[in-house]
């Protein structure tokens, strides 16, 4: 649009305050902003020369100009964020972050469960967060869990079968984190409470729930019932020490939003902390394309709203490094200069910094953003460093993984063209070996990646990674003589600690330079299979996907196993109690077995 085309248009466009939104002539969106005075802001672009191109560039491209009125810059400001959010045109800035995150979900139902859940959906049911890191969720309900008494069980806790007496109460009442609402022996209204305690967690608001429990543990002496006031005791302990753990701020700093920025070139870096009686409850850093020449100013102002947005932060005061135009009255922006609310300040700077140094990194170790031939250097100088016949293109990596020596399960990861395809990640529960033994496991899971391939006709990698050293690596060799495919592929051991190579044969180990390409892509896919490993192995887990080990042990039962639990708390510290110990709980019969189950365990391990 010419300057001649617009000022036909010009006295058309209101004065009042709105937005505006620019289109090309294929009717795409470009660019979409916000004004106290529609027609002096859009007559600006067609005004004055710009000398940044990429504005020149906007205006060439626009045909079409479309507006909304508003009442107030407020307004204007709010639906800018809402409509650059969701349709991201061209010319905008650009919010690199594309994840979901996790929720608390309190569902609506009798007796409300409590659970993790990625999927929002509208059920009536409540959701708390979201959260930025699925590890701070289940650290919440793993504290929350040891704490507050909430079912986990998916019963249809009706007053109509709850009367009707259609459950019986689960291990979960016996071990003293339920309190049997499925056999009417908890109140909708004592439920209410610890829902209550639980959204007071989630806020950091860890004061009302000690003074919850402070009265409940002076009633229970009251009435003499001195060992469930020791079982409030400790939990008063819990909260306390993880009140200490948490707060690092004054607790009279309030809730507040803490937000700091870094810029470089074209791109900005955002953290933000949100902060609630002294205690951090949500941190996180996000990347932010600059397409206009946009001032730290408008870039921190945009990533506020959005990121306010997203985390449904309620907070009135907002703390910056520096001043900014921001339109809504009633949020108190705050420039500190010392004292506690400086020392935030400073704490989101030093996390902002972190981050942009960490993904430097994390670009260079997983080859983003270099050139074709560059990648291909990389694995060139691997291909020369470990001697192999042919340029390592696709690279497949395994790694066992067990649970305090129990549970195995073993993953493996693909690497094409230095790049994670995750599309042929693969997960292994293993089938054939008793007990632990990674080397059994090893063999197992390499004979049945290969004997797939092999039988679908589809090819090899070049190279193959076994995390494990010596041991594992031969034991895979074995599965891969087993198929006749020797020659087909090179397999080499990776040393857990030290990231040394080893070969078939070799009584040397190679060791690469520690900053070579080579080595940083090794050390990228032992990473990458690591973190694939324990997560399958944490889901299983979490699944119940595991038996528990007792029930293994021919003679004794799942009554049996309760009792034990109940008194013990898990199979670890059973496994410690002598014979005698385990007479006085389930009886001498029992006792025996479980005892002699234990010593041929144990004798197993030593020999």
């Amino acid at each position: 649009m010419t300057q001649q085309e617009f000022a036909v248009i010009a006295s058309t466009i209101p004065l009042q305050p709105g937005i505006y939104k620019y289109y090309d002539g294929d009717n795409k969106l470009l660019y979409v902003g916000k004004a106290n005075s529609l027609r002096k802001r859009v007559s600006s672009y067609f005004s004055k020369t710009f000398t940044n191109y990429k504005t020149h560039e906007l205006v060439n491209r626009i045909r079409r100009i479309e507006f909304t009125i508003v009442n107030s810059e407020q307004d204007a400001f709010l639906l800018e964020n809402s409509l650059i959010k969701k349709f991201q045109p061209l010319f905008n800035i650009n919010l690199k972050d594309d994840k979901s995150y996790p929720y608390i979900v309190i569902k609506n139902e009798p007796f409300p469960r409590v659970f993790f859940t990625r999927r929002k959906i509208n059920d009536g049911s409540q959701y708390l967060g979201p959260y930025t890191s699925v590890g701070k969720v289940r650290e919440l309900l793993d504290f929350i869990k040891q704490n507050i008494q909430l079912r986990n069980c998916k019963l249809s806790l009706t007053d109509a079968n709850i009367k009707k007496k259609k459950f019986k109460v689960c291990l979960e009442y016996h071990l003293g984190n339920c309190k049997g609402p499925c056999e009417g022996l908890q109140s909708t209204q004592d439920y209410e409470e610890g829902l209550q305690q639980l959204k007071n967690i989630l806020k950091g608001n860890l004061s009302p729930v000690i003074h919850h429990f402070k009265a409940d543990m002076q009633k229970e002496v009251q009435e003499l019932e001195f060992e469930k006031a020791a079982i409030i005791k400790k939990k008063l302990d819990h909260l306390q020490q993880y009140k200490a753990n948490s707060t690092v701020i004054n607790e009279r700093t309030g809730t507040v939003d803490v937000f700091s920025i870094l810029q470089e070139a074209d791109t900005a870096y955002v953290n933000y902390l949100a902060v609630s009686n002294g205690s951090i409850v949500q941190t996180k850093t996000i990347t932010l394309n600059k397409k206009l020449d946009e001032t730290a100013e408008e870039v921190l102002s945009f990533a506020i709203a959005q990121l306010r947005e997203t985390f449904n932060s309620e907070a009135n005061e907002i703390i910056i490094p520096f001043t900014i135009d921001y339109p809504q009255q009633e949020i108190i922006i705050t420039v500190p200069r010392a004292g506690d609310k400086k020392k935030l300040l400073e704490l989101s700077e030093k996390n902002v910094n972190y981050f942009k140094e960490e993904l430097k990194k994390k670009k260079l170790l997983l080859l983003e953003d270099k050139t074709a031939a560059q990648v291909n250097n990389v694995l060139v100088q691997l291909q020369k460093d470990l001697q192999l016949l042919e340029l390592p293109v696709n690279i497949e990596c395994f790694d066992n993984s067990n649970f305090q020596g129990s549970y195995p399960v073993s993953a493996m990861v693909s690497f094409k063209n230095g790049q994670p395809s995750k599309n042929d990640y693969r997960k292994f529960n293993v089938k054939t070996v008793k007990g632990i033994n990674d080397f059994a496991t090893m063999a197992e899971v390499v004979y049945r990646r290969y004997k797939r391939l092999k039988e679908e006709g589809k090819p090899f990698p070049q190279l193959i990674i076994i995390d494990g050293g010596k041991g594992q690596l031969s034991a895979a060799i074995e599965s891969i003589k087993k198929l006749n495919l020797v020659g087909e592929t090179t397999l080499v051991g990776l040393a857990k600690n030290e990231e040394e190579l080893f070969f078939s044969g070799d009584t040397e180990s190679l060791k690469l330079p520690w900053d070579s390409e080579s080595l940083k892509l090794i050390r990228t896919i032992r990473d990458e299979v690591h973190r694939f490993g324990i997560g399958f192995h944490r889901n299983q887990r979490s699944k119940g996907s595991f038996k528990n080990e007792l029930e293994k042990v021919d003679g004794i039962g799942k009554a049996t196993i309760d009792l034990l639990l109940k008194k013990y708390k898990s199979v670890k510290n059973i496994k410690e109690k002598s014979e005698e110990e385990l007479t006085q709980v389930i009886g001498a019969s029992k006792a025996k077995i479980i005892a002699k189950y234990i010593n041929n365990l144990t004798s197993a391990i030593t020999e």
